[in-house]
């Protein structure tokens, strides 16, 4: 299950410090580091100030940034359907994510109530707002007024790549219920699949093709959390705002639709081992009844102390959808693993190999950033107001990305690795290979490195 960060997890330092810190850390001596580290310790912390600890509250963040080299050198400095590091030869602010919160008790006789809101700068932001209402209608194929939650809040043309997403604001109640139920109400992380979009919490720099397009990001609505036992555990809520069976919703567009978010997950009694089966089901949109569907199974084993395997299986489907003219049932599915090995205390190497089928070709665009930032016109502001010009193919796509994490202070952790990408897919129109890589290429290799200062 995705494990989203519920609270600050190191001390409020500053980030134009920690920013400059990291900046010049080529050529930075590990003294130099140690000093540094000293000295933003004993920069004062809010959280720990009186008045927020008599009330709950906590603030923090982090800050994301890297750069990414495609061998191909693509002349548009797209790396094709990779979301997320998705520009080539540029450097990236990913995600400048400031959040409040007051965590609600996890166990106990008493009501507690409390929630969070998160603000997020930064390239990864078309790629975690409200976006479930898409430019246009999935099964007709007419526009639609997309969400206004937090789509464009920077304007459109004159930010091709850089925006503001709010992918959480929710409030949250614990209720002294059995062993105890938390509710969460609002706009909060989706609890399915195992990837996530805060880049503190996973392990490459880029993401599994069953996170990018086989899953959704967010969801508005309620979702409950009830631990049954020490080995089960069972989720499950509605969800709203979207013309895409509940996947990332707003607040102010389709909430005529509904759909249902459910899930369970079995730890064993060494905790080693635990297994986790979610989805969503429901209607596609206000306008649709037709079926609309996913379900994810997340497996981990810590085979020994410092290793560990995570093995994934999602599959989706929807029905009626509109493609080529013709209305048809879609399907997505693939498996991806991740091995980690623990080298040292603060160094962790990994691998991970993926395959993910576009059945119908209705989920995998290339770039996927201008299909994310098309309007009703027809014109994606990722190229400046201009048309369209992604491409979508039923194709079978493979990944094999390797690298390290390595955190020489407990605020910093720095992700070099390498990936390699190709496709199998056949274009019905002209018999040919689908080549949705930089320059129509049918495979890429990346070469990234990033690094996440937490606050």
């Amino acid at each position: 299950m995705k494990n989203y960060p519920s609270n600050s997890r190191f001390k409020l330092k500053p980030l134009a410090l920690g920013i400059a810190l990291v900046s010049v850390f080529g050529a930075a001596q590990a003294k130099s580091l140690t000093e540094a580290s000293t000295l933003l310790e004993t920069v004062g912390d809010p959280n720990e100030s009186k008045f927020m600890k008599d009330n709950g509250l906590k603030i923090g963040g982090w800050a994301n940034a890297g750069i990414t080299y495609n061998a191909a050198s693509p002349d548009n400095n797209f790396n094709g359907p990779v979301t997320f590091a998705d520009r080539s030869g540029e450097f990236q602010l990913n995600q400048l994510n400031l959040f409040a919160q007051r965590a609600v008790a996890a166990e106990g006789d008493a009501w507690d109530f409390g929630g969070r809101v998160d603000a997020m700068f930064g390239t990864d932001a078309i790629f975690t707002q409200a976006y479930g209402v898409p430019a246009f209608d999935v099964n007709t194929g007419q526009p639609l007024n997309r969400s206004h939650w937090d789509l464009n809040m920077l304007g459109s043309s004159d930010n091709r790549f850089y925006d503001i997403a709010l992918p959480q604001a929710y409030a949250e109640i614990y209720a002294p219920i059995g062993n105890g139920l938390n509710i969460k109400a609002g706009h909060f992380y989706t609890p399915i699949g195992y990837e996530t979009v805060p880049a503190p919490d996973n392990f490459f720099y880029t993401h599994a093709y069953t996170m990018q397009y086989g899953e959704p990001f967010t969801h508005t609505g309620v979702m409950g959390n009830y631990t049954v036992d020490q080995n089960w555990a069972v989720m499950g809520g509605v969800v709203t705002g979207s013309a895409t069976g509940g996947w990332d919703g707003g607040w102010d567009k389709q909430l005529g639709s509904w759909a249902g978010l459910a899930g369970t997950t079995w730890t064993s009694n060494d905790k080693n081992t635990s297994a986790n089966v979610s989805g969503t089901y429901g209607g596609t949109s206000e306008h649709s009844s037709q079926s609309w569907g996913l379900y994810s199974l997340v497996l981990k084993h810590n085979i020994t102390d410092k290793t560990h395997l995570v093995l994934q299986h999602d599959h989706g489907y929807a029905n009626g959808v509109l493609l080529g003219g013709a209305s048809t049932d879609t399907e997505w599915y693939g498996v991806n693993s991740h091995l980690t090995y623990d080298v040292k205390d603060n160094l962790t190497a990994g691998v991970r190999a993926e395959w993910f089928r576009d059945q119908n070709g209705f989920r995998v665009c290339s770039p996927a950033r201008v299909a994310a930032a098309t309007n009703g016109a027809g014109n994606s502001y990722a190229l400046g107001d201009q048309p369209n010009n992604s491409t979508c193919n039923a194709a079978s796509y493979y990944a094999v990305t390797a690298g390290l994490n390595w955190k020489p202070m407990k605020w910093l952790n720095i992700r070099p690795n390498v990936r390699y990408d190709w496709v199998d897919g056949t274009v019905a129109a002209t018999g040919g290979q689908y080549r949705p890589f930089g320059n129509a290429k049918q495979d890429q290799f990346l070469f990234s490195t990033d690094f996440a200062v937490s606050f």
